[in-house]
């Protein structure tokens, strides 16, 4: 069940409305590294988390919690496009196509929205769900999220420094001190269920004794004069997982050039493909 209130989770306010950052807002809207892409992300990790319910209540509570950021950034994308400066607008008249690409309106903002955002990024592609990542594994889901997080506040912190108005910049300061919250809790949920030596490798329930454990902890450098890779954490010493050592191979083929069979009669292939001299 969800529950919604009129008010906002954090106030909204423009004092000097700009069209063209209305455009940059979607990306927070229907971006890769948006609030749509968090919100159903983290819904469909806890539609799906077995095991102990605090995850799923971690999760679910987060992803309200989303909704809420998407409902701002819409506010603002509205608040940014209903208050353009007249000479934007007398220029967008003027010449619809040209004045709107001068002034960095998003022309679907207009013609399909009527002034309103739109579950769309900055260029109006929209949003596909296609980066929701939810596997089941509530290790990987975590892991998945802290990066999620990650990029979501380095474009918070980019719109903070595109704009100067004084009511966006307390808006995304407000979302870039919730994407830290984000990040140290999915950190924080990691070592919960037991931190790098008892989550990694994920996942953790298949027997690490069945898979070439020869190449479990090896760095593989592919230059082309055999030279070993550039050393570093990842290279030596012990793996954070604590059930390896690292090394640096070059690494040379170990299997076959690939001779594939003659392509099926009927399968639209060349003569010279389906009976080969």
């Amino acid at each position: 069940m969800f529950y919604t209130d009129g008010r906002l989770q954090f106030p909204v306010r423009v004092e000097t409305p700009d069209p063209q950052f209305a455009r940059a807002l979607q990306q927070a809207i229907g971006g890769v590294e948006g609030e749509i892409r968090v919100a159903m992300q983290y819904f469909f990790q806890a539609c799906g988390a077995r095991g102990n319910p605090k995850f799923r209540d971690l999760l679910m509570n987060t992803a309200a919690e989303e909704l809420g950021h998407i409902e701002m950034l819409a506010t603002a994308v509205a608040l940014n496009l209903e208050g353009a400066p007249v000479s934007v607008k007398e220029e967008v008249a003027a010449d619809p196509v040209g004045g709107a690409v001068l002034g960095g309106l998003n022309l679907k903002n207009i013609l399909s929205a009527g002034l309103s955002a739109m579950p769309v990024d900055s260029d109006g592609v929209p949003f596909n769900m296609s980066h929701i990542y939810a596997s089941g594994n509530i290790a990987a889901d975590m892991t998945c999220n802290i990066a999620a997080e990650a990029t979501g506040r380095t474009l918070a912190v980019r719109l903070y420094n595109m704009t100067q108005d004084p009511g966006m910049k307390e808006m995304l300061s407000f979302l870039i001190a919730r994407d830290t919250m984000h990040q140290n809790q999915w950190v924080a949920a990691l070592e919960e269920l037991g931190g790098p030596t008892q989550v990694f490798p994920i996942p953790n329930s298949f027997p690490q004794e069945m898979e070439k454990t020869e190449f479990s902890y090896a760095f593989l450098g592919f230059q082309a004069d055999g030279s070993a890779p550039v050393a570093g954490r990842w290279s030596q010493g012990p793996s954070p997982d604590g059930k390896g050592e690292f090394t640096a191979n070059p690494m040379s083929p170990l299997g076959e050039k690939p001779v594939l069979g003659p392509a099926k009669p009927m399968s639209g292939a060349q003569t010279e493909q389906i009976t080969p001299a």
